[in-house]
């Protein structure tokens, strides 16, 4: 690590790049916003921005839920919880007994009540309000490792079921026709949002995770005249407003998380503007 931190000081060398804690931050923005960016575009596709701020909220329930049984790793309970209540979601979703944002907004109205009145019994709530920004600053060597390992499996992921995670997001019928396991490819990929949702919330922000997965998508759709533009200038939008968000945190003194998303917000009206057919 100490090798690559020279690197970085010479590729970089500007002030803020001098302090250990900017260039974990720097190496964390790196793989985060790629991977929100690839995930970003099938969310977008797909009409799930509702169900990927739902996840979001409910890492409160499950810290609570994990206070409760006495996990002391709070990342276990919120990943555990959160596809708990992704692959449920989808089980009613599927019933088709209310439409899709009902039940999503019942949902998600119900667990973040639970973990609030958990969580804020005896006033203990203040524990838990750096997750509401998330502190990217505060991630350490191991955290990145684990990140690391988090994109490998995302992108391994993307290249065997990209297609047919497609398929079901056009048609699920004609999907179907076609021997795909539409319900299989649903949840798995709820699982996958689940996963890396969770375990970025506490460096990213539960009030702002949710933009900085869809931002960078709709940005790009705004400008792409195909589905490999899609994905490339949403990448490359995740990764810009990431690193300039950092970087301009540093130097105003502001939470990153935030700065990053007003980046990202910024470049969606620029595209907007840029091809106003899009958003018609």
């Amino acid at each position: 690590m100490g090798t690559l931190y020279e690197i970085m000081e010479k590729l970089l060398p500007f002030s803020w790049i001098e302090y250990n804690f900017m260039k974990n931050a720097l190496l964390a923005i790196i793989i985060i916003t790629p991977l929100f960016g690839i995930l970003g575009t099938m969310v977008v596709n797909n009409r799930m921005a509702f169900f990927s701020d739902a996840l979001g909220h409910s890492a409160l329930t499950g810290i609570a839920v994990g206070t409760i049984f006495g996990i002391s790793d709070t990342n276990i309970s919120m990943v555990l919880y959160a596809i708990i209540f992704a692959l449920l979601l989808n089980f009613i979703k599927r019933r088709k007994t209310l439409s899709t944002d009902t039940v999503i907004s019942v949902f998600s109205s119900f667990s973040m009540a639970i973990g609030l009145m958990i969580l804020s019994r005896g006033g203990n709530f203040s524990r838990y309000s750096s997750l509401l920004l998330g502190d990217i600053l505060s991630i350490t060597v191991r955290e990145i490792g684990l990140l690391c390992i988090i994109f490998l499996i995302t992108l391994a992921y993307w290249f065997l079921s990209f297609n047919r995670l497609h398929s079901v997001g056009v048609n699920v019928s004609l999907a179907r026709s076609k021997n795909i396991k539409s319900s299989l490819m649903e949840d798995s990929f709820s699982i996958l949002i689940a996963l890396i949702v969770m375990l970025s919330i506490k460096w990213i922000g539960i009030l702002i995770i949710n933009a900085l997965l869809i931002l960078p998508a709709a940005a790009s759709r705004n400008i792409a005249s195909n589905m490999r533009e899609y994905h490339l200038f949403s990448v490359l939008i995740a990764i810009f407003s990431g690193i300039n968000g950092l970087i301009l945190s540093y130097y105003m003194g502001t939470a990153t998380g935030p700065t990053v998303v007003i980046i990202a917000a910024i470049l969606f009206f620029i595209t907007l503007f840029l091809n106003p057919t899009k958003s018609k």
